[in-house]
């Protein structure tokens, strides 16, 4: 062992609590995730689920990322649209939102003139889904 070896163990022990200091002191930024919306099969697992993150409203399905967009009404309407499926395929699910989504997206469609069901509606038609006979019926 070289005369210098303990100086330069300690040399690296301290530099080493010191970076495990600065990582304590700095931690890494988080993206803000605020959880909306989640459609639940009968024996409760996720099928689909509604984040914001970052100002941007996210539609997960299957365990993965399905979109993202500014729009609280389409992302709410999807996920409608997708416990519908489960239902008319006989598939239980519950579908639970919060008071947050539902309000962004009710505002988003009276900004447009019209109710939330129209826009669900006229969404459905753009997409090709759904009964199109219905929706021109008021």
């Amino acid at each position: 062992m070289s005369i210098q070896s303990k100086g330069r163990r300690e040399a690296k022990k301290k530099l080493a609590e010191r970076e495990r200091n600065q990582a304590a002191a700095n931690p890494e930024p988080k993206a803000n995730v605020e959880p909306h919306a989640e459609l639940r099969d009968e024996h409760r697992t996720l099928l689909a689920g509604i984040v914001r993150r970052d100002g941007e409203w996210v539609l997960g399905m299957d365990g993965k990322i399905a979109g993202e967009t500014p729009s609280a009404a389409r992302v709410l309407a999807l996920i409608m649209q997708a416990a519908e499926w489960h239902e008319n395929n006989n598939t239980p699910v519950r579908l639970m939102y919060s008071d947050a989504l539902k309000d962004a997206a009710h505002a988003e469609a009276a900004a447009q003139g019209i109710d939330f069901d129209t826009w669900k509606r006229n969404l459905a038609v753009e997409l090709g889904i759904g009964n199109r006979d219905a929706v021109t019926a008021h």
